[in-house]
């Protein structure tokens, strides 16, 4: 159990030192990856980013991801039934939302470039690992040198998924617990990251809107 984000994000840190000194970006997951984030950027003394990606759902089963969009990548699971038109409009809706989000996230600094780097792909836990996995292989697309995972919390079946996937170089969890329903039953405090504290963290560099990051924990 995780008093909060901050928390997870800290007790993360000496599990990642290992990537200090070298060339990596650490991408977050909006919002709720943005505390940790920002915890593990400052660790290590790297750019923080984050991934602007949406899940396409399968059209019976919204939760099922059938794939992914960037702004200028997609990554499909090739679905048997899904009609060209529905991935069509889907992807023209979210590239719509994800681009708003560019436009509120990037007001005061530009994306990092991920090409060759090792990329350190962080949120507050995952359940399923679909969308995650989805999102790794858009960023397998930039050509980074390494895509590591980073997360506090998920279901060991997972983590097993991430593992075989060829992109993913390491996964880091430091909670498999058996009895998994949701993320939020591993922390105390589990209230959502408004848009504007997400995009306060991401322009700041601190874990909390308005707090200094502290040096380690």
């Amino acid at each position: 159990m995780f008093r909060d984000r901050t928390e997870a994000g800290y007790l993360l840190v000496p599990h990642v030192e290992h990537l200090k000194g070298t060339q990596v970006v650490v991408v977050a997951i909006p919002r709720g990856g943005l505390p940790i984030g920002a915890i593990l950027a400052k660790a290590l003394e790297a750019p923080l980013d984050i991934a602007l990606t949406k899940k396409i759902g399968h059209p019976l089963n919204k939760e099922y991801a059938i794939g992914a969009v960037s702004l200028d990548q997609l990554v499909l699971s090739k679905p048997e039934g899904v009609s060209q038109d529905y991935l069509d409009a889907e992807t023209r809706r979210l590239r719509a939302s994800l681009r708003e989000r560019f436009d509120q996230f990037y007001r005061t600094k530009a994306p990092a470039d991920w090409k060759g780097k090792t990329v350190l792909v962080t949120d507050d836990g995952i359940a399923t690992g679909n969308t995650l996995r989805v999102t790794v292989a858009l960023i397998a697309e930039s050509a980074p040198k390494a895509i590591v995972i980073a997360i506090p919390v998920a279901p060991r079946g997972a983590v097993e998924k991430l593992e075989a996937m060829p992109e993913v170089q390491e996964v880091i969890c430091l909670e498999t617990p058996y009895d998994f329903y949701a993320v939020g039953q591993f922390y105390e405090d589990f209230r959502p990251v408004s848009d504007s504290e997400a995009i306060q963290i991401f322009e700041s560099g601190s874990p909390q809107p308005g707090v200094a990051a502290r040096a380690g924990s």
